[in-house]
């Protein structure tokens, strides 16, 4: 799913940036007030197990990639915000010292994999948990679903900023500029990896962490076991 450089316009990534840059702020304020000493160390492990997971990347069709991300696993455990913030920095350590995307599109990536996808994911966790007790089977459902649907949002969000450059960036000869495939085509080859295997992939990661977390220390998960909690 990243994005790398000459396959968004400056009218594209720059809107990227212009949208992210807001979230990175109040997620950086966010985390200065309410981030607790104990969770500092998670927000790293977060931060680590995404850049992990997201560079077993598999080639797709149009140019990008498909993996997992683990940002709704990140969001469970401590929050969208934070989850925005350890998303981000791997992904901008990815880009940089690792050229896997590029530069100019850290910000459309952050969008699509730091603020859509664990938002998403965390809502969908959150709708599915409710109140539920803490070691209740509906918080790891909740997290796989929400981890499913969390990376298809992404998904199709990057399908989207691929297939408007034709649109908005091409020659006289109506040749596109920058990515060359219709909305018809990239919707649907990056709806299809994802809705049939690596969503899977990310719900199955997610749900198997947040099962084995409630066995072995569920406080982690934001409450206690036998309480009831708002996570």
């Amino acid at each position: 799913m990243h994005i790398p450089d000459g396959y968004l316009g400056p009218q594209t990534y720059g809107a990227a940036y212009a949208v992210a840059a807001p979230f990175w702020a109040v997620a950086s304020k966010r985390m200065s007030r309410t981030l607790r000493s104990r969770q500092v160390p998670m927000l790293a492990l977060g931060a680590a197990f995404s850049f992990l997971i997201m560079m077993f990347n598999v080639p797709i069709p149009g140019g990008t990639t498909g993996h997992a991300v683990g940002a709704v696993l990140v969001a469970v455990l401590l929050g969208p915000w934070a989850a925005c913030i350890a998303v981000s920095v791997a992904l901008i350590v990815q880009a940089v010292l690792f050229g896997d995307g590029g530069i100019t599109a850290i910000g459309a990536n952050c969008l699509n994999m730091a603020v859509i996808m664990p938002f998403v994911g965390y809502g969908v966790y959150r709708l599915i948990s409710g109140r539920s007790d803490v070691t209740s089977r509906r918080r790891w459902i909740g997290a796989a679903v929400g981890g499913y649907i969390g990376l298809n949002a992404a998904a199709l969000a990057t399908a989207i900023e691929f297939g408007i450059q034709p649109i908005l960036a091409h020659d006289a000869a109506g040749h596109a500029l920058y990515a060359p495939y219709p909305l018809s085509v990239a919707v649907p080859v990056m709806a299809a990896e994802h809705l049939l295997l690596f969503g899977f992939v990310e719900a199955i990661v997610t749900g198997m962490v947040v099962a084995y977390l409630q066995r072995a220390d569920a406080s982690l998960l934001n409450g206690t076991p036998g309480k009831k909690v708002n996570v």
